[in-house]
């Protein structure tokens, strides 16, 4: 059932995302548009809700119930940065806007858009993590707490991995190709000087 819920609540996401940014731009009620797009967080707190009572009616804490955590701290971290990106693609495709901004390509600024994005799992994982043991305290010893301990642990695992692979763009920065900047657009030519 959990795991269900969940398909339902990435689903429901998306489709909510559709339709509060097409009545954003596409039908030009920004304000309706924006009522639909605040209503995301209520997906996450349903799943949090059901993940509840399924553990109080004494269903077995098993992967399912670490998955609705994980998903509830991937939304808390990465949702809004997530929506943002979408609507400024959505924007510049449906409603004339300029381009959205690409991340840095190279260098430092590539760097510090990695550690920004790995500070991101960071605060998922802690979301996940406090999840995961509020319910280890809630199921107690009368219901199988090892499974989510190993969804802690793995949340854990994926902070290192990412930490790491954040930390290779600060050691092994790549430069930019003559004649581009550091995002990766073409440079402009300099103008001659008339003097």
């Amino acid at each position: 059932m959990v795991v269900t819920l969940i398909i339902i609540c990435e689903v429901g996401f998306w489709v909510l995302l559709a339709v509060g940014l097409a009545l954003r731009y596409l039908a030009r009620m920004p304000r309706t548009g924006a009522t639909v797009l605040l209503m995301e967080p209520l997906l996450e707190l349903l799943l949090l809700i059901v993940t509840a009572i399924d553990l109080k009616n004494g269903a077995p804490a098993d992967w399912k119930h670490g998955l609705a955590a994980v998903y509830l701290g991937y939304t808390v971290a990465y949702g809004h940065y997530t929506i943002k990106w979408i609507d400024g693609h959505f924007f510049h495709r449906f409603a004339g806007g300029p381009p959205p901004l690409k991340p840095p390509r190279y260098g430092l600024g590539r760097a510090k858009h990695e550690a920004k994005l790995w500070l991101r799992t960071v605060l998922m994982t802690a979301v996940a993590a406090a999840l995961l043991q509020i319910a280890i305290w809630y199921v107690g010893d009368s219901g199988n707490a090892e499974a989510l301990r190993s969804v802690q642990f793995t949340t854990l695992r994926i902070v290192a991995i990412h930490g790491v692979i954040a930390l290779t763009y600060f050691l092994w920065q790549k430069k930019a190709p003559e004649g581009s900047t550091e995002n990766g657009t073409p440079a402009r030519p300099q103008e001659k000087s008339l003097r």
